[in-house]
């Protein structure tokens, strides 16, 4: 029997460097929570992460990749948590309320540490360049995930058959923008029962039958 082949130095090299990578991306989407994207450097984040700024910058090359690498893993987090669950429900409304419903559960743990979606809106509204470019696009591959589960639901008949599928994708993303500011800024103890009766409201609006038009309730923890 031939002895197991030693796993190459270089494959282990790269393997641990993954991983480090992967630990200082973690860290920089926590202190990306605390003092934004914007707010995020080479050095911050060598001395939350215990490391020498070289070694960060090796795994990076710049600030701006960094900023990319904080961006890339949020979105990526965002659809494991959001997008991918809903999947396994029936195509059609019963998707789109849980797509909705996952997003709402998302936004209320984030009332501490906040969006970097809408912080990034914030920070980078007017500042062209690849950082916003990469937040504007993670946005717009989400709004257009929500556009297909609404379009499917006027396909199988869940809505009227006339509807604005763009305006109601709006309106629902209007929901969970009004969400965020009411609880995380105002401190709105009822921000999620409007959030869950202006839901309601929508899909009644746009012909959804009685038995789509009940949210899952969602528990904002105390702040």
């Amino acid at each position: 029997m031939s002895s197991p082949k030693p796993v190459d130095s270089d494959q282990r090299a790269a393997h641990k460097g993954q991983q480090t990578k992967a630990t200082i991306v973690e860290a920089a989407l926590g202190l990306a929570t605390q003092i934004g994207i914007e707010g995020l450097s080479i050095g911050a984040l060598a001395e939350v992460a215990r490391m020498s700024k070289s070694g960060v910058f090796a795994h990076f090359g710049s600030r701006e990749e960094l900023q990319l690498s904080v961006v890339r893993a949020y979105h990526e987090r965002f659809e494991a948590e959001v997008f991918y669950p809903a999947i396994d429900a029936p195509r059609g409304l019963p998707r789109l309320v849980a797509l909705f419903n996952n997003w709402t559960k998302r936004t209320t743990t984030e009332i501490d540490s906040g969006c970097l979606y809408i912080s990034g809106a914030a920070e980078f509204d007017d500042r062209p360049g690849p950082v916003r470019d990469a937040l504007a696009s993670s946005v717009n591959t989400w709004l257009a995930a929500m556009l297909r589960a609404v379009l499917q639901a006027k396909e199988e008949g869940h809505l009227e058959a006339d509807i604005d599928a763009p305006q109601m994708v709006f309106e629902i993303h209007g929901l969970i923008l009004a969400l965020h500011y009411e609880a995380r800024f105002l401190k709105t103890s009822q921000s999620l029962t409007h959030t869950a009766k202006g839901f309601e409201n929508i899909l009644k609006r746009y012909g959804a039958s009685e038995m789509f038009t009940k949210p899952k309730p969602v528990t904002l923890k105390p702040v």
